[in-house]
């Protein structure tokens, strides 16, 4: 390690600004950096830089974690958001059921059923833990 220790003391002061958040301007900038490496990166874990994009998208996480926490919801918060963010109604979702059904579910009276939340994640793009409903504290 000793003969490692001297080059990596002098790279490291060009290295560490990009695996550093420490506040909404380093934040910002290691988001550009993570979109500019997802475009020359991709997918393609054999490229040098893979493992760059990888962290970096560790530290921005474990940022948003921290600074912008999600609140606690549950399956039904998230339908319900998601009815708003769409402007849809409870008659607009046949692929829960007729509208007495999605009143029931939105008003905790009924669950969702796998086969409802298949649906529901391919209609609305998500994934179909958005809707398993989880206990609130």
């Amino acid at each position: 390690m000793t003969m490692i220790a001297p080059e990596l003391k002098r790279q490291w002061t060009a290295v560490a600004p990009y695996l550093t958040i420490s506040n909404e301007t380093e934040y910002d900038a290691a988001v550009e950096r993570l979109n500019a490496l997802l475009d020359e990166v991709g997918d393609d874990e054999s490229h040098p830089l893979y493992s760059l994009l990888d962290i970096l998208g560790i530290l921005i996480e474990a940022y948003d974690n921290e600074h912008y926490p999600l609140p606690d919801c549950n399956g039904i918060d998230a339908l319900d958001y998601l009815m708003k963010e769409h402007s849809l109604s409870q008659s607009d979702l046949p692929e829960i059921g007729s509208q007495g059904v999605v009143s029931e579910i939105l008003n905790g009276k009924r669950s969702l059923n796998l086969r409802q939340i298949q649906a529901l994640a391919e209609r609305f793009k998500v994934s179909t833990a958005t809707f398993f409903t989880k206990a609130k504290n």
